[in-house]
C-alpha cells in the first residue's frame, strides 16, 4: 500500500532535516533506500527494500542497504518493527503511532490512538530506568484473513 505523494514529500523533507541534524551524509543511495521505505505503509524488511531499490540503482549492494538501514535506525530516523517469527521490518513513519500485526499473514499496519499514547508507565517499569518512548503492538487476525477463514468454513 503506497502512501500519498504529500506524505512521501513530508517524510523526505523530515529525512533530509534529520540527516542534517545527525550529521549523516545525504548520499544518493541513502536517499533511494529511504524513499523506498517512505513510499509504502507495508513495513518492508531489508531484503525487500534491497530488491526494490536495486531496480532503480542496479549497482547498490545488499550490504549497503542493510548497513544504511541500521545506521538510520541508530540515528532515530527509521524504526525497526520487531515482529515475532519474522525478519525485522522497517518503518519510516516517525510520528507517534502503534502497530496492528496479523498473526496469520504478517500484515503490519500503523494506527493512531491518543488513549494508547497516554498510557501511564507502571512504577516497576520506571524503577528499571527511564522510558524514552512507548509503542503498543496489537496482534490479531486481519479482516482479509478472517474473511478467507470464514469462506473456507462455509465451504465445509
Amino acid at each position: 500500500m503506497k502512501v500519498s505523494e504529500k506524505d512521501l514529500e513530508l517524510r523526505m523533507a523530515r529525512f533530509k532535516e534529520a540527516c542534517k541534524k545527525s550529521g549523516a551524509k545525504l548520499t544518493h543511495q541513502r536517499m533511494e533506500i529511504f524513499r523506498e521505505l517512505a513510499a509504502t505503509a507495508e513495513h518492508p524488511d531489508a531484503e525487500t527494500i534491497y530488491r526494490q531499490v536495486r531496480r532503480r540503482v542496479p549497482a547498490i549492494s545488499r550490504d549497503t542497504v542493510y548497513r544504511t538501514l541500521s545506521a538510520l535506525e541508530e540515528r532515530g530516523i527509521v524504526r525497526k518493527a520487531e515482529i515475532l517469527f519474522s525478519r525485522g521490518r522497517y518503518d519510516a513513519n516517525m510520528e507517534q503511532h502503534h502497530h496492528f500485526v496479523c498473526t496469520q499473514c504478517g500484515l503490519v499496519r500503523d494506527f493512531y490512538s491518543e488513549a494508547l499514547d497516554g498510557l501511564p508507565i507502571p512504577k516497576p517499569v520506571r524503577a528499571m530506568g527511564s522510558v524514552e518512548s512507548a509503542h503498543v503492538q496489537l496482534r490479531g487476525i486481519c479482516s482479509a484473513c478472517a474473511e478467507q477463514k470464514q469462506k473456507k468454513g462455509s465451504r465445509k
